[in-house]
């Protein structure tokens, strides 16, 4: 299937927990409790040696089991379950290990006009980069989010980098324009105090410039300490030319993302046709910069883990010929569907980076499937059905309620 490994591991997990909580006569939201790192414990090692930066699982778990009145959906469960439908419930939860291998690099500069140049190794393909990384720039110098013009996928004009994937950008490639916005800023402020015959201790950053403290009419913009910078003449000493700074930000360790999901199916019993009525979910990924540009992502990721779940499958005939070589035998979700979705975040900053973001891009990926299959087994539990494996088509359906 398309994508890296992490909702498969998750897959494998939140099927196992499942079947343990049947065994063992448990609903599948305590076993999970039961289970859980305590937010105490954090920073946390597991037995395979894996550190993990930060974390509150229960909150997040609490919050979808909220959002879902899951208790309320049991009783529905029961009552349908009497008139004869099929009815399932199914709950998952997942880490998620991002800002992986830990560096990247990145160039601010203030133009003569005061404008922001900043460079990259991260180039997007559309998850909105160039919005986020000039928000932190913006925050970080006190410039108009406007200003800031964001450069990437040029190895002509950017220094090395690693690039993006295992959602890294924002926590690696955002804190390497964090560090180089900080730097900058610092320069900019000894400039400034040069320039108003003042201590760089006395000015501190404002909107659109440098102020000395308490006296808001003495104030400088940064059009001003642009100009100074880049002509040269007169800088204080130990100063160079320009303004500007390439930083190298380093992470040893990933951050971990969370989250829980619970998925509500019903299954017609004449057709095998699954249909998903409702998708909760519940995702940290520490600070977020821009919760709608994090939203897309979950609903992507959602979206993708619902196609593996349900409907995408390579098919091959027995003399090997490919028979879902076009989009029309290869079936991804479209808006029809797409079920109600109910989205929350809980934040828990991440200890490793000066953003306290950790990655999102495959979140939803990793708790859709795991959910929905867990939904469908429940619903088709009283057939005596244990595990079916993915897509869960209707012609799996249907066999396995004929087969009790």
């Amino acid at each position: 299937y398309r994508g890296s490994g992490r909702p498969v591991g998750v897959y494998l997990i939140e099927r196992v927990m499942d079947e343990a909580a049947r065994v063992t006569g448990l609903d599948p939201v305590e076993i999970r409790r039961r289970n859980f790192i305590a937010p105490e414990a954090f920073p946390y090692r597991t037995a395979f040696g894996t550190p993990y930066d930060s974390g509150n699982y229960a909150r997040a778990l609490d919050r979808v089991v909220e959002l879902a009145d899951y208790h309320g959906l049991r009783r529905e469960q029961a009552e349908a379950r009497k008139r004869g439908e099929i009815m399932g419930i199914g709950v998952a939860a997942y880490v998620e290990s991002t800002n992986v291998l830990g560096w990247e690099s990145g160039v601010v500069r203030v133009e003569r006009s005061g404008k922001v140049t900043a460079i990259t190794g991260s180039s997007p393909h559309g998850q909105g980069h160039e919005t986020t990384f000039a928000q932190i720039i913006a925050d970080f110098l006190g410039v108009a989010f406007e200003d800031v013009i964001v450069r990437h996928g040029d190895t002509l004009g950017a220094p090395q980098s690693v690039g993006t994937f295992g959602s890294r950008s924002a926590g690696l490639g955002g804190s390497a324009l964090a560090q180089a916005s900080t730097e900058v800023r610092e320069k900019g402020r000894r400039l400034a105090a040069k320039l108003l015959e003042a201590s760089p201790e006395d000015l501190q950053p404002v909107p659109g410039g440098f102020q000395v403290k308490g006296v808001p009419d003495k104030m400088i913009a940064w059009n001003r300490v642009g100009e100074f910078a880049h002509r040269g003449m007169g800088l204080p000493p130990g100063e160079n030319p320009g303004l500007e700074a390439t930083v190298f930000f380093r992470q040893d360790q990933p951050a971990f993302s969370f989250g829980t999901g619970i998925a509500v199916v019903r299954v017609d019993k004449e057709t095998g046709h699954v249909r998903l009525e409702r998708l909760i979910a519940v995702d940290d990924c520490g600070n977020a910069i821009n919760p709608l540009l994090v939203e897309g992502q979950i609903v992507g990721g959602l979206a993708q883990g619902i196609g593996q779940a349900l409907l995408e499958h390579v098919v091959y005939g027995e003399d090997g010929q490919l028979l879902a070589g076009t989009f029309m035998e290869y079936v991804m979700p479209r808006a029809d569907d797409m079920p109600e979705l109910i989205l929350d975040r809980t934040v828990t900053p991440s200890p490793l980076n000066p953003l306290g973001v950790k990655g999102v891009g495959e979140g939803g990926a990793c708790v859709a499937p795991p959910a929905i299959v867990n939904a469908v087994v429940d619903a088709l539990s009283p057939f005596g059905v244990r595990h079916i494996d993915m897509p869960l088509t209707a012609g799996k359906i249907w066999r396995a309620i004929q087969q009790k």
